[in-house]
């Protein structure tokens, strides 16, 4: 069974907010233990910039891997 662009569009939405949501989180928890602590903004701010990273880099290795398929 296939997906519709539509199911595929919900699916992508959804894990770049649980994606984010869980760095947001896990910066929250993990930056204390090596001294670090940002404020809410802060940590906001930099899930952002990790999200963004995150989806370029997984854009870059799906043309990739399409691009090696045609061949």
């Amino acid at each position: 069974m296939t997906q519709s662009r539509h199911m595929s569009l919900i699916e992508a939405v959804t894990n770049v907010a649980v994606g984010y949501s869980l760095a947001v989180v896990t910066q929250i928890v993990v930056f204390p233990w090596f001294g670090l602590h940002p404020s809410l903004g802060e940590n906001l701010a930099l899930g952002g910039v990790f999200t963004a990273i995150s989806l370029l880099r997984g854009y870059a290795l799906r043309r990739l891997f399409e691009a090696v398929g045609k061949r």
